[in-house]
C-alpha cells in the first residue's frame, strides 16, 4: 500500500503542560531518532514551549467543539449513519486519507483508565486500522476490571503492538486472551535524560525531601480532605523531626488540572519558612534534574515517581491506580509499603508512617534501586527496537 505520510504519527497526546505526557514523547523521540517522527497534539503551543518542538514535527490536532457548524453537521452524521469514526476522520484529517501514514502510536498511557478518553482511544484505534495502518499502544496501563468489557479486548486485538508498562497489565491482557501482540517494557519515560538547572536558597541537595500533589488523587479519596491533612501532618512531621529541607514540586500544569494549584495550598502554611520551597512551571528534563538532587521523594503523579525511582531516589507513591502498584512490583516484587493507595486514606497521619517506614529501609531501597535500575531504564529503551521492527517490516511489504 502506498503511504502519503512517511512519518511514525504519535497520537492521543494532551500536551506537554503534562511534563508525564512531555516526558514520553521526549523519551520515544529519543529512542528512535533515525525515523522521521510527526507529534498530533492537542496543544500545540504547549509542545513548542518545552522539549519537544527540536524532536518530531508538531501538528496541532483539528478540535471540533471549536467550530459550531462542523460539529453539528458531524454530530448528524454520526446519528444518522451510526458513524462514530467520523469525528476522529475530522480531529485527525490531517493524518488520514491521502496523509496516511503506515504506523500510528498511540502514547496516552493512561487513555484507557477514564471512560471519555477510554472511548477515544478505542475509536480512534478503529478508524486508523479501517484505514489500513497499522497501530501501537505505546506504554499502557489497564485496570484489570476493564478488560472484562468484550469491545476493549477487541479493541486490544486490533494493535499490532502492545507495550504495557508493569506486570498488572501484562498480566490482565493474558488473562482476557490478548497475548500475541503483547511485550512488556517498563515506562519510555524511565530512559528520560535529566537537564541541569539552577536550585533554589532552601533547597539542601541530598537532604531535601522531594513532595508531589496533585488534584486527581483528591477525586478519589473516600474522606474529604484526607489527602491534604496527610501531606500537611507529613510535612509537619519533618519539619520538626529531622533536619530535612522540602521541595514543593508540581508536574502538569494543565488548566483543568494542575498541581500548582494544590502544591500552593499546602505552601501557604508554611511560606516564609527557608526549610520549604516550592517549585514553579519546568520541562520535564529539568524536574528530573530537581527530583534526582533529593533524599527521598513521595509523589502522587506517576512520572514524578518514576523520574524518582529511575534517579535512585527512594521513593513513596501516593496512588490510586494499576499503575502505581504494577510499577512498584516489578521494582520491588510488592507494591505494599511502597504505594500508599489514597482511597484508603482514613487516619490524618498514614501518610507519616509510610514516610517514616521508608525513611527505616532508606539504604536498602536505595541500595535496590541502585541494582535494579541501570538495567530496567535500558530496557525502557529497548522498546524502540520493537518500533524499529514494525517499521522495517510495514517498509518492507509495502515494497513486494
Amino acid at each position: 500500500m502506498d503511504y502519503g505520510n512517511e512519518k511514525i504519527v504519535m497520537y492521543l497526546h494532551g500536551g506537554s503542560g503534562n511534563h508525564g505526557c512531555e516526558a514520553i514523547v521526549n523519551s520515544t523521540c529519543h529512542m528512535i531518532e533515525e525515523i522521521p517522527k510527526l507529534l498530533v497534539t492537542n496543544s500545540e503551543q504547549e509542545d513548542r514551549r518545552y522539549s519537544v518542538e527540536p524532536l518530531c514535527d508538531i501538528l496541532q490536532e483539528r478540535k471540533i467543539a471549536e467550530h459550531f457548524f462542523a460539529h453539528v453537521w458531524y454530530y448528524a452524521w454520526r446519528l444518522v449513519f451510526r458513524d462514530p469514526e467520523s469525528f476522529m476522520r475530522y480531529r485527525f484529517r490531517e493524518v488520514m486519507g491521502k496523509n496516511l501514514a503506515p504506523l500510528y502510536l498511540s502514547i496516552g498511557g493512561d487513555m484507557y483508565c477514564y471512560e471519555l478518553s477510554k472511548r477515544e482511544a478505542v475509536t480512534a484505534n478503529s478508524a486508523f486500522n479501517r484505514a489500513g495502518a497499522k497501530t501501537v499502544l505505546w506504554g499502557c496501563s489497564l485496570e484489570p476490571e476493564l478488560l472484562q468489557e468484550p469491545e476493549v479486548v477487541e479493541d486490544m486485538k486490533r494493535y499490532a503492538l502492545i507495550t504495557p508498562r508493569e506486570s498488572i497489565t501484562t498480566e490482565a491482557l493474558a488473562a482476557a486472551g490478548v497475548t500475541e501482540n503483547v511485550k512488556q517494557f517498563p515506562d519510555p519515560a524511565f530512559a528520560l535524560q535529566p537537564q541541569k538547572t539552577k536550585l533554589p536558597f532552601g533547597f539542601s541537595e541530598g537532604n531535601t525531601i522531594g513532595i508531589n500533589i496533585s488534584p486527581m488523587i483528591l477525586r478519589y479519596e473516600e474522606k474529604d480532605g484526607i489527602t491534604i491533612m496527610n501531606y500537611r501532618k507529613l510535612i509537619d512531621h519533618i519539619l520538626e523531626t529531622t533536619d530535612c529541607h522540602i521541595a514543593l514540586i508540581p508536574h502538569v500544569m494543565w488548566k483543568y488540572n494542575d498541581d500548582r494549584l494544590t502544591i500552593h495550598e499546602l505552601y501557604g502554611v508554611y511560606q516564609g519558612n527557608d526549610r520549604v520551597v516550592k517549585f514553579e512551571d519546568m520541562s520535564c528534563q529539568m524536574i528530573k534534574y530537581v527530583i534526582s538532587r533529593c533524599r527521598a521523594f513521595i509523589g502522587a503523579r506517576t512520572h514524578s515517581t518514576i523520574a524518582a525511582y529511575s534517579s535512585m531516589v527512594p521513593t513513596l507513591v501516593v496512588g490510586y491506580s494499576v499503575k502505581a502498584k504494577g510499577i512498584a512490583r516489578d521494582i520491588f516484587g510488592t507494591w505494599e509499603n511502597y504505594v500508599l493507595p489514597v482511597q484508603t486514606l482514613s487516619n490524618p497521619e498514614e501518610l507519616i508512617g509510610a514516610f517514616e517506614w521508608m525513611m527505616e529501609r532508606e539504604e536498602e531501597i536505595r541500595g535496590q534501586l541502585q541494582k535494579v535500575m541501570p538495567d530496567y531504564c535500558k530496557k525502557a529503551a529497548a522498546a524502540g527496537d520493537e518500533i524499529r521492527r514494525l517499521w522495517r517490516e510495514l517498509h518492507e511489504s509495502a515494497a513486494e
